[in-house]
């Protein structure tokens, strides 16, 4: 089960708005490969959606049957915001719903916003 979490607003490259969904998973452990200290982590993502502003707030806090999958992709760099540190990575989260054998919303490590 993944959560509706939030809701950006994103341009196209013809200047016109669409509404995007973000998702969040369940809590997972996850150990460090530099530190080998554990931490709990949630994989988030983003979907699009062809929702209003209005009508995305309104269902911010719904749940979906599915979850947060890893989606290998082309390699790209993330700069850990908080060390600095830049790594190379090669995968990016997606949803994919219950029963599905494709997932949806792709989206980069850059591409989410860190709380």
């Amino acid at each position: 089960m993944v959560q509706v979490s939030a809701y950006h607003l994103r341009t196209r490259n013809d200047g016109t708005e669409f509404t995007v969904l973000e998702l969040t998973g369940s809590v997972e452990l996850i150990q460090s490969s530099t530190t080998n200290k554990w931490y709990a982590t949630v994989r988030k993502c983003t979907i699009p959606s062809t929702f209003s502003k209005e009508i995305a707030e309104s269902i911010v806090g719904s749940k979906l049957p599915g979850e947060i999958v890893r989606v290998i992709c082309e390699p790209y760099e993330y700069v850990n915001q908080r060390t600095g540190e830049i790594m190379q990575l090669q995968h990016s989260y997606a949803y994919q719903a219950e029963g599905a054998k494709e997932a949806v919303g792709q989206t980069r490590i850059t591409d989410m916003q860190m709380a």
